[in-house]
């Protein structure tokens, strides 16, 4: 185990060396600045007003967190497969009085064409970027990122638009014909990074401690494998040799959290492997990495903080059953079980009737109630039924024309251009 002062030469040597497979790396807010100060483009600032945190990045270089004032970019996968993921995720919000636009004039990323089936292409992935970054900033929010797949994208295309003059042309016109200019975000923003900076004030909330819970983390190829040196590094977590998120949230917490031999492994989803060899990726994230974690860690629960690895790890184990390989490890986003932790509704917020791979064995060793919890959820479902209104995180029409209201039907402040 390295001490502090290896820890921080290495992260200096990397910093200094600004490489990846021996390649050199060039920092694109840098000529992103730059074109923007030449009327190229319009950059969508983090200000005193979102309230940013500062944290590290795998080079040491500086990055903003936004914390308030934002824009949920939500992700196809979890809304359809995992509700209760973005859910918890806007539960905390509302805790903490966060301000927060959740619209419903967002559109896919199309990276699901673009890393699936390859029929999409650069122009038309970056315009799409474009046009879902401009929608934050004309309600004079912040865009945060929910899905992996769409933050590995737009890292991707924010680094296009910057070093392809062709692309950004093309996308320009684009843009012009919706009547609309072209920005790009001062940081591309995950959710992840947003639990990350807020994790003390989470694990402030702490109802059911996690001292006796084993977790094992998955971090996801698309956060930290795609344009790597915007993830954020810590040396506190691994010694700045791993991605700080999820593990710093779980440590925040009080959780054990226990390595194993394939942490770096992908979970098997690979975007082509699910569509066209779905086998493969059933048996790869079952052997390749649930049982390790189940068998070397002795893990309670698998945590990641991508939508088709939670899809993967979560919906594949039936297989695995099948074949005598019943390992029936819960599968949670971070935020889900921070979630549980500081009391949100196991059925009503963080919806793990959802799941695939049953969570009640790990509530009933965190000592919540799930059996009333899960009374209290039936006598609501029969009241929904008859008649009675929901109960809603947020109100997504109100929230537009809150916005609208405040800024008399010019929504882009004076703070923000």
């Amino acid at each position: 185990m390295l001490n502090a002062d290896q820890i921080r030469s290495v992260l200096e040597e990397r910093a200094k060396n600004r490489s990846v497979s021996d390649k050199k790396v060039a920092d694109v807010r840098e000529e992103m600045w730059t074109l923007h100060d030449k009327g190229e483009l319009t950059v969508i600032p983090i200000t005193s007003k979102n309230s940013p945190l500062e944290v590290e990045t795998l080079f040491g270089w500086k990055k903003k967190i936004p914390t308030d004032y934002l824009w949920h970019h939500k992700s196809c996968g979890q809304c359809g497969n995992i509700p209760g993921y973005p859910a918890s995720l806007l539960w905390f919000m509302n805790q903490f009085g966060t301000h927060y636009l959740n619209e419903p004039h967002q559109t896919s990323c199309t990276a699901w064409n673009y890393h699936g089936t390859a029929t999409s292409n650069p122009v038309a992935l970056a315009a799409v970027a474009v046009r879902n970054w401009y929608r934050a900033y004309e309600t004079g929010t912040f865009p945060l990122i929910h899905c992996g797949t769409s933050y590995g994208d737009y890292k991707e295309m924010r680094k296009l638009l910057i070093e392809n003059r062709e692309v950004r042309e093309k996308v320009r016109e684009i843009m012009k014909k919706l009547g609309k200019d072209l920005v790009i975000p001062e940081e591309i923003v995950h959710y992840s990074e947003w639990v990350h900076v807020m994790r003390e004030r989470i694990a402030a909330m702490v109802r059911y401690p996690l001292a006796n819970i084993v977790a094992t983390v998955h971090e996801p190829c698309h956060y930290y494998k795609m344009v790597p040196e915007d993830a954020i590094y810590d040396p506190r977590v691994y010694g700045g040799q791993r991605p700080a998120p999820p593990t710093s949230v779980l440590l925040a917490l009080g959780a054990q959290v226990s390595d194993y031999s394939t942490w770096y492994d992908c979970c098997g989803f690979g975007f082509r492997h699910i569509l066209t060899e779905r086998e493969f990726t059933r048996s790869f994230a079952t052997l390749r990495k649930i049982r390790p974690m189940v068998e070397e860690a002795h893990s309670d629960v698998l945590i990641t903080t991508d939508t088709g690895c939670v899809t993967t790890f979560d919906k594949s184990q039936w297989v695995g059953k099948v074949h005598g390989m019943d390992y029936s490890l819960p599968v949670l986003a971070e935020v889900q079980l921070a979630a549980l932790a500081a009391g949100a509704h196991p059925y009503k917020i963080v919806q793990i009737h959802w799941h695939s791979t049953p969570v009640e064995k790990l509530l009933q060793k965190m000592d919540i109630n799930h059996e009333q919890y899960r009374k209290e959820f039936t006598e609501y479902l029969n009241q929904l039924r008859n008649g009675a209104k929901p109960e809603l995180l947020h109100a997504p029409r109100l929230e537009i024309e809150k916005y609208f209201a405040v800024n008399k039907g010019n929504v882009i402040s004076e703070e923000t251009k």
